[in-house]
């Protein structure tokens, strides 16, 4: 099995990679230059610790998009529109840390939780370091959200391509808030609806991390609808093979590797399709299990072994592999009939077997 930590890249990604995050550097010197007081540091510090944790996957993917529908030559339009994608995933993960309660993301504190301790570790006081770091991660947030739409609107595309990329961004950020709801509304309410927990990774997950980074990147190069129709085929089976491997490294994965906690998901009640698996195929005593502990605040590693016994004998654990592969080989297939150059054909194709048989 194919090994991808959170700082390396499947090969071909990197030189991309290392375009964007130039791109989002000299971007956030500019900031830091411009900015009204020294104050904001203490929130662009954080930021540039997010940037720098991620696999970039999405802007890969813009950028693989871009020249899925022909772009060539100068790629800057692209770049920079592809690292307006990483600082709106910082204001998506700095958020949802913030609705999940999350200690660890990436290896490291989350947002919040760092925001506390600096504002502690300067003098503040300890029984308002909570509310100051959600207020600051917040704030954060809203920060990255703001910077993504400057760099977007600066990246240098024309008017034409740039009334071309705004709807599927706009889009892109509906379909997340959408799916965010509806993980809002599950989380806590574990059941055998796998129809709705798959519904909650297609708009949480497999539209937002693949399709429309591919779609936005297509169309700063003026991508015909064949190839956006192209991109979705691919996009959305490999979105969702993605987001179920997150689901079970979650759960059963190694906290070394993943850079965050295995208990979270269990501890907030998150209704995957593993769990609405278990949930459906369990016997009455293995369901009274999941309901007392699934949920739980406080579980610990002993009970959460309990949790993990009952998701391998239901079989829940092997289908979801069999969903992943089932999936991939959907992305492929459809890979294999886009109207894609052949070499960025072959790069998408290393994206989706790395992106679908990981340990991160």
């Amino acid at each position: 099995m194919t090994t991808t930590r959170p700082d390396t890249a499947p090969p071909g990604m990197s030189p991309v990679r290392d375009r964007v995050s130039a791109a989002l550097t000299g971007f956030l010197d500019a900031k830091d230059e411009a900015a009204p007081g020294s104050e904001l540091l203490y929130l662009t510090s954080t930021l540039r610790r997010f940037l720098a944790g991620g696999k970039q996957l999405r802007s890969v993917l813009c950028v693989y998009g871009w020249q899925a529908a022909g772009g060539d030559g100068e790629m800057t339009a692209a770049v920079r529109a592809a690292a307006s994608l990483e600082l709106f995933q910082v204001f998506a993960l700095v958020h949802d840390d913030v609705m999940d309660d999350s200690d660890v993301r990436r290896g490291q504190p989350s947002a919040h939780r760092a925001l506390a301790a600096a504002y502690t570790d300067r003098g503040g006081l300890h029984d308002r370091a909570e509310a100051h770091g959600l207020g600051a991660a917040v704030l954060l947030g809203d920060l990255a959200l703001v910077w993504s739409d400057e760099l977007l609107h600066t990246a240098g595309l024309e008017p034409s391509r740039l009334a071309q990329v705004l709807p599927l961004v706009a889009d892109m950020r509906s379909e997340l808030m959408y799916g965010q709801l509806l993980d809002l509304q599950t989380t806590g309410r574990p059941s055998d609806d796998v129809e709705t927990a798959l519904h909650v990774i297609r708009y949480k997950t497999a539209k937002y991390t693949v399709e429309r980074p591919l779609h936005i990147g297509a169309a700063v190069a003026g991508a015909a609808p064949e190839v956006i129709d192209a991109c979705t085929a691919f996009g959305i089976p490999l979105g969702e093979a993605f987001q179920l491997r997150d689901d079970l490294l979650g759960v059963f994965g190694d906290p070394i590797e993943t850079g965050k906690s295995i208990l979270d998901d269990l501890r907030e009640g998150k209704a995957t399709v593993l769990m609405a698996l278990a949930f459906r195929r369990a016997s009455p005593g293995e369901r009274t299990t999941l309901r007392d502990l699934v949920g739980r605040g406080d579980l610990d590693e002993e009970r959460a072994a309990e949790v993990r016994a009952v998701l391998e004998s239901t079989g829940a654990r092997q289908t979801v592999e069999e969903m992943i592969k089932e999936r991939r080989e959907a992305a492929l297939t459809a890979l294999d009939e886009a109207p894609f150059p052949e070499a960025t054909t072959a790069r998408l194709r290393q994206v989706a077997l790395a992106a679908t048989d990981r340990q991160t």
